[in-house]
């Protein structure tokens, strides 16, 4: 049995739009009346959105902003890993949000063997932070497509590389 088509099961963020939407939400937040005199702030460092703000409604705020900026640029609200809210230097809040890429071994071990358990005809390989789909046929591909958007997982999966 040939296998001549194929897709990748990745899970990647992108960081550009996630700069732009950065950008944004602070052009929101410096023009919001509620934020004047507030020193409400985001960065972005590597894969860690760094958040600061005068207190935690105030931080709750900036968070939802943030949100909002990045679902209008098409960026899945499952790409971002809250961690604890902790207190700053000047009474001031802050919060750091990890930025989720790729997929974990557990991930695609449990991805694995949803395809699997289907009985789908179609072979997997885990190669890294993604996973190849293979099969003779491309309909047995879209069924596994259908499939995996049909559950509902803890990150965003995204299918790239079809042939």
């Amino acid at each position: 049995m040939a296998l001549d088509h194929s897709f990748d099961i990745t899970s990647k963020a992108n960081l550009s739009e996630i700069d732009n939407a950065v950008s944004m939400a602070m052009k929101e937040i410096v023009n919001r009346f509620d934020f004047k005199g507030s020193k409400s702030d985001i960065t972005r460092e590597a894969e860690t959105l760094k958040i600061v703000s005068d207190d935690d409604y105030k931080l709750g705020q900036v968070i939802d902003v943030l949100k909002g900026k990045l679902v209008k640029r098409g960026i899945s609200l499952k790409f971002l890993d809250p961690q604890k809210v902790e207190d700053s230097l000047g009474g001031l809040k802050k919060q750091d949000i990890k930025i989720k890429n790729g997929i974990t071994q557990e991930q695609a071990k449990e991805i694995n063997k949803i395809i699997k358990e289907s009985k789908i005809k179609v072979q997997t390989q885990i190669q890294g932070d993604q996973i190849r789909v293979s099969s003779a046929k491309i309909d047995f591909l879209q069924e596994v497509i259908t499939l995996l958007r049909s559950k509902n997982f803890p990150i965003e999966l995204q299918f790239a590389n079809y042939r």
